[in-house]
């Protein structure tokens, strides 16, 4: 998945723009309301959905594993951003604990396993009562089926992405022990979910 990133991101450079995610933005404003100051985002990719918390005056630590996305993120935001460089399924990068963790479309990317690692490193780097949210491609979705099926609900596509369609169901098997407390509708580019966890709820 390495290689195919890396070149995704010389060929398009900031291929998403610069404006956030709408769930960022989302995320951002209950952050505020939640006095959170210090967030991690796996798969910060070149810093677009991280700016919105900066501009808030939050603490944003990232992780990536594309080093062209990374060299984006370092000309716009300097050490504003800090960034690890490596793929989420290798955290914890570091020892510290975050109040809010903001991962965006990025685990649906994963296999299970990978996914429930990620949910599990992620619930454990939050401080008590810190927050992690996330958002997912669901089946409704107009790719969802297509390309080549590899398990239930998980297709590759697009040259070689494999992706996994979240429903209801997956979202409680997958998050319910990871404090899972709320999850709703939110319209990007696909139909997502935006799925929100609490530390010891």
């Amino acid at each position: 998945m390495a290689e195919f990133w890396e070149e995704a991101f010389k060929d398009k450079q900031e291929m998403w723009g610069l404006e956030p995610a709408k769930s960022a933005i989302v995320t951002n404003d209950f952050f505020i309301a939640n006095n959170v100051k210090n967030v991690l985002i796996p798969g910060v990719g070149y810093g677009r959905n991280a700016n919105v918390f900066i501009q808030s005056g939050m603490t944003v630590t990232g992780i990536e594993i594309s080093e062209t996305a990374i060299g984006i993120a370092k000309k716009h935001f300097g050490n504003d951003l800090e960034i690890y460089h490596g793929s989420v399924t290798e955290m914890p990068f570091d020892t510290k604990l975050y109040d809010g963790i903001f991962c965006y479309a990025l685990i649906h990317l994963l296999d299970k396993t990978e996914r429930i690692k990620l949910i599990t490193d992620c619930y454990n780097q939050l401080t008590e009562n810190g927050y992690m949210i996330f958002t997912t491609i669901t089946k409704d979705a107009k790719t969802y089926g297509q390309g080549t099926y590899i398990s239930k609900d998980r297709f590759e596509m697009f040259g070689g992405v494999k992706m996994f369609f979240y429903d209801r169901e997956t979202i409680a098997e997958e998050f319910g022990k990871a404090g899972l407390f709320e999850f709703s509708e939110i319209k990007e580019n696909y139909p997502f979910y935006i799925i929100k966890c609490k530390k010891g709820v």
